[in-house]
């Protein structure tokens, strides 16, 4: 029992010591901490005070009519005025100074009037390191303090581009044995950059630290007996900091009274604590228990949280946030001279949606994971590999040289070269692969990863299953598109569009029986752009809805102004796709009067291709309205026979392709006699379109066409030519005579 109550009363003891060593340790710690703080903020209030002297001296240096009195006609009794009396007298600087271009002192001024002797920045090199460091902005040999100004300038707005030319800096210097704020900035315009001819001239002030001068930063930080003493001369009670300039000359000493946060820890707590030791000491000992625990929990819960923060939940790899990073830290490594060069490349398997769509998502995972694994087995061990979600995964390689970057899209490449054993089934799939370089193609993660997504486009739009390295000529082409897409856009809301129309000629009365809606944009400068250049850039943009419903608006309309004709308007994919077409069509019937069997629908063999029950749906509802349907472009997508028989056309098109200079090949004259004769047999009306010469036409003709269709006849015209137009050929009946218009 006594041994028991010894080892209760050495652990109370124990306990208790170490609550009273916490304690003490705890407040002489809080006195040390508020030292620091204290410290630090006298360092920032200098760092501050040069960038409020900065300030003071951009209000004046950053106008046109500084640039005017000072660059470009120097006018001395205005700079006394607007720069010596103001930035002396009302901001209170001790001295300034102007320098031309050349950093030759032109101007000088003082509290009291204008200095006629400039010879003191002969005596002070430090001054010319100054001004050197602010052209060329860097350290060229003096400390290099926080840019606190510079931070500051997120503010312009209009006057933004200043900054283009705008320099500055600042240090802490000795002038004449005193120390001194010293500031230089170039004088710039702020509305009229014309105005700067060559290099802009640059204002330097100078701003002493007195004991006025500490005073008030001691005021400012609640310190009011903060001073500036000599080495030594310091209370034994007072907290002092070196005051260094910033060419590592000893200024002196800052001396202030520290607070003492932990004097009352120390003074109250601690002999309340004495006294409940007994109780507090065993309860302190079960709380620090509990508060290991949970302190490790929440350290292993939060290494977890760090880890799924940086990787892909499904593949294991680094995602997108980690592997930015990496990029970071090697474009550091890469201004430091190692290594030579970086290399980024983006891969994304080609078709994966398909693979989604077509075996299930849960194949599409296992692949992902597949991929994953194999592309980890090809790299060198000091490859990033990341998943940026999606089928798209990131690369990222030092090496000697950008060469390495054939090795590696080799090595990525062969990945996908055997299939993957997904769904118990063999499954191939290839890759395509943007690269980009640095330091070739950017020094920043944004600009690298930007430039190497845009090589992997274009690897796409060059037909999938090849590597790409970034070029120039890929972004002006990014960049067009995304000028055409926003232009299109505008185009949209206020005007721009227009639809054109292209006559059909009937083979047997040869009288124009319909016509075909073709959409038509002249862009305000650079006048029409073809369809061929802004059609897949709309589908892309996912615009394809939009001006749809603008040409089936339009092409209705003008129906009514053909009412003996045909209409055939095209359908798009996306239109197909559409929920709410069906609701469009029948609105458009009442809108406009129109009689559903005058109007043709005209859709390629792609929409078949990626067909679904949705747009199976959709496609009945149409013929149901009783508008007729044309499969047009036939021969150039992928035909199958299996669409005739699936879907009921009214009418099949024959690709230009298969029509234009028929008579010069005979395998196109073959395949163009199958088309027609299988149309015919099908019981569709049969289209020629690309009717160019009047050869084409009349073998055309000859092989059964129902209507033609091409610039042998007529070009595409807007509706008020093409009803004078028609009234013409109705009379010259083009087919008869041999061709018209």
């Amino acid at each position: 029992m006594n041994r028991l109550t010894t080892a209760i009363g050495l652990a109370i003891a124990f306990f208790g010591l170490a609550l009273i060593g916490v304690i003490v340790y705890a407040g002489w710690s809080s006195n040390k901490a508020a030292g620091e703080t204290e410290t630090k903020l006298v360092d920032y209030a200098i760092d501050q005070s040069i960038a409020r002297v900065l300030n003071e001296q951009k209000s004046i240096a950053w106008w046109d009519d500084a640039v005017k009195n000072i660059d470009i006609s120097f006018n001395a009794d205005w700079i006394d005025e607007q720069i010596g009396l103001f930035l002396t007298e009302i901001y209170g600087q001790d001295e300034l100074y102007i320098f031309n271009s050349q950093d030759k002192p032109i101007y000088g001024y003082k509290k009291g009037g204008r200095l006629q002797g400039l010879e003191r920045f002969d005596q002070n090199p430090q001054f010319k390191v100054l001004l050197q460091e602010m052209r060329e902005r860097k350290a060229k040999g003096l400390f290099e303090r926080p840019d606190i100004f510079g931070e500051g300038q997120d503010q312009f707005h209009e006057f933004k581009g200043v900054l283009e030319w705008g320099k500055w800096r600042g240090h802490i210097l000795v002038v004449d044995g005193r120390p001194a704020i010293v500031t230089a900035i170039t004088i710039c315009p702020t509305l009229d950059p014309t105005l700067l001819k060559d290099e802009p001239y640059a204002l330097l002030s100078i701003v002493f630290i007195d004991d006025q001068f500490v005073r008030k930063i001691g005021r400012s930080l609640l310190m009011p007996d903060l001073a500036l003493v000599k080495d030594g001369a310091a209370d034994r009670d007072a907290m002092t900091e070196p005051f260094v300039a910033d060419d590592g000359t000893l200024l002196g000493m800052f001396s202030w009274k520290p607070r003492q946060p932990g004097a009352v820890m120390l003074n109250v707590i601690l002999p309340l604590v004495l006294l409940g030791i007994l109780g507090a000491g065993l309860l302190t000992a079960l709380m620090l228990r509990r508060l290991r625990e949970t302190s490790a929990e929440l350290a292993r819960r939060e290494a977890e949280a760090q880890y799924t923060a940086k990787h892909d939940s499904l593949s294991g790899l680094p995602n997108r946030h980690y592997f930015a990073e990496q990029v970071d830290q090697a474009l550091q490594g890469l201004a430091a001279g190692t290594p030579p060069a970086l290399i980024i490349a983006y891969l994304d398997i080609d078709r994966f949606k398909d693979i989604n769509d077509t075996l299930g998502h849960q194949s599409g995972d296992a692949l992902i994971r597949a991929a994953a694994l194999r592309l980890r087995e090809e790299l060198a061990p000091g490859d990033v590999l990341a998943r940026f979600g999606g089928d798209e995964f990131a690369i990222l390689r030092t090496a000697d040289d950008t060469g390495a970057a054939t090795d590696l899209a080799a090595r990525l490449s062969g990945a996908f070269a055997v299939p993957y054993a997904i769904a118990s089934q063999n499954v191939s799939v290839t890759a395509s692969i943007g690269f980009a370089f640095a330091p070739e193609h950017g020094r920043t993660v944004d600009e690298l990863m930007q430039r190497a997504d845009i090589a992997l486009y274009a690897a796409k739009a060059a037909g999938r299953d090849q590597a790409q390295f970034f070029s120039d000529e890929m972004e002006r082409v990014v960049q067009r598109r995304r000028t055409v897409e926003i232009d299109l856009q505008a185009a949209l809301k206020h005007g721009g569009l227009s639809l054109y129309y292209q006559p059909l000629f009937s083979c047997s009365s040869n009288e124009v029986t319909g016509v075909e809606a073709l959409l038509r944009w002249t862009h305000p400068t650079e006048g029409p752009i073809a369809p061929s250049e802004f059609i897949p850039i709309a589908e892309e943009a996912g615009l394809m809805p939009a001006l749809g419903s603008w040409v089936l608006e339009q092409a209705f309309a003008d129906s009514a102004r053909l009412p003996d004709l045909e209409m055939s308007i095209n359908l798009s994919p996306a239109q197909l796709r559409n929920a709410g077409i069906e609701d469009h069509l029948a609105s458009l019937i009442q809108r406009h009067g129109v009689r559903p069997g005058r109007i043709i629908f005209e859709i390629t063999e792609n929409v078949l291709l990626n067909s679904s029950a949705s747009t199976t749906k959709t496609m009945a509802f149409i013929r149901n309205l009783g508008f007729k349907i044309a499969l047009d472009d036939f021969g150039t997508g992928y035909s199958s026979l299996r669409y005739l028989c699936d879907f009921k056309f009214d009418r099949l098109k024959i690709d230009r392709s298969f029509v234009t200079g028929i008579n010069q090949t005979g395998n196109t004259f073959a395949i163009a006699q199958s088309a027609v004769q299988l149309g015919r047999h099908l019981g569709m009306d049969v289209v020629a379109e690309g009717v160019e010469t009047e050869a084409d036409a009349t073998v055309m003709r000859f092989l059964g066409c129902t209507a033609l269709q091409g610039y042998y006849f007529a070009r595409p015209m807007p509706i008020e030519r093409l009803e004078a137009a028609v009234r013409e050929f109705a009379r010259a009946r083009p087919l008869a005579a041999g061709g018209a218009a």
